[in-house]
């Protein structure tokens, strides 16, 4: 069949069967609309439909509504708020969790203005003319009626022979030392390899601290974002980490790609791990 008619047919099942053409289109829409739908676009909308306060189609539920976090509801959104292709994600494991967080009883919902939850911002910033990698974790801090977000650690693989304490116990400053007017002082620090066997022993390194040194320096200068996800502690019991997927289907936008049962007593650990401090 060649082109012409080809396309003469396709206008005479427009023409003849209006009401096929309109199905198809119809469940076009409806499909591209699901799609949009079942989408978690923004991390506002995954709190919401976590704690089941809003509907399929994004609409929102408060308080006086009476679906307003019901726990059907929360359930259903909840199976579809897990990296699908994460194979380390157990439904075992996902159906105890859905199951605790939806509980008639004691329902656990997530709080946007609660602490135990945190970004890591990996970015690339140039450090005296090389791009380096620079992780920086960030919180909501509340600002008089407001929150806004701040910048609480950094991690870099750039600042971590800075980073290192010297425990060696090869030099210090003698007891009498006051007597010679700390005259010792300039020996002991000429040398900066050994300078931090001169600190007090709880004397941490901060990350922090050398972050904005550097910046305000001019030695530092941002780039780009590389990624960006959060790290949730609100649960009992429980610790799951969010991230954005873009890509084709229903399973996208921001989703749970790690989950993890662990006891509160342990979640420090858990977070100095997530924080590099335990390097």
């Amino acid at each position: 069949m060649n082109f012409f008619n080809r396309s003469f047919l396709v206008i005479l099942l427009i023409v003849a069967f209006p009401s096929i053409y309109l199905q198809a289109q119809i469940v076009s829409d409806m499909d591209d609309e699901s799609r949009l739908y079942a989408e978690t676009k923004q991390v506002n909308q995954f709190f919401r439909r976590f704690n089941g306060e809003e509907d399929e189609k994004g609409e929102r539920y408060y308080a006086h509504d009476k679906e307003y976090q019901d726990p059907k509801l929360r359930k259903k959104y909840i199976s579809i708020l897990f990296d699908a292709s994460n194979r380390n994600l157990k439904d075992d494991l996902k159906s105890q969790f859905s199951d605790y967080v939806t509980n008639k009883s004691t329902p656990v919902t997530l709080d946007f203005h609660g602490k135990n939850w945190f970004s890591q911002v990996t970015t690339t910033f140039n450090y005296k003319g090389r791009d380096k990698t620079f992780i920086l974790f960030m919180k909501l801090e509340q600002e008089k009626l407001g929150y806004k977000w701040v910048i609480y650690k950094v991690y870099s693989d750039a600042f971590r022979d800075y980073m290192k304490k010297d425990t060696s116990l090869g030099k210090f400053l003698h007891p009498l030392s006051h007597e010679l007017d700390f005259m010792n002082l300039r020996k002991a620090l000429n040398d900066g390899s050994t300078a931090t066997q001169f600190a007090i022993k709880d004397y941490r390194p901060d990350y922090l601290t050398l972050f904005l040194y550097e910046i305000k320096s001019g030695n530092l200068k941002f780039k780009t974002i590389q990624s960006v996800k959060f790290h949730f502690f609100q649960v009992p019991g429980w610790y799951f980490e969010l991230s954005e997927f873009n890509r084709a289907g229903y399973n996208t936008g921001w989703l749970i790609s790690d989950l993890i049962k662990v006891a509160d007593k342990d979640k420090d650990l858990l977070r100095k791990y997530i924080y590099y401090e335990d390097q």
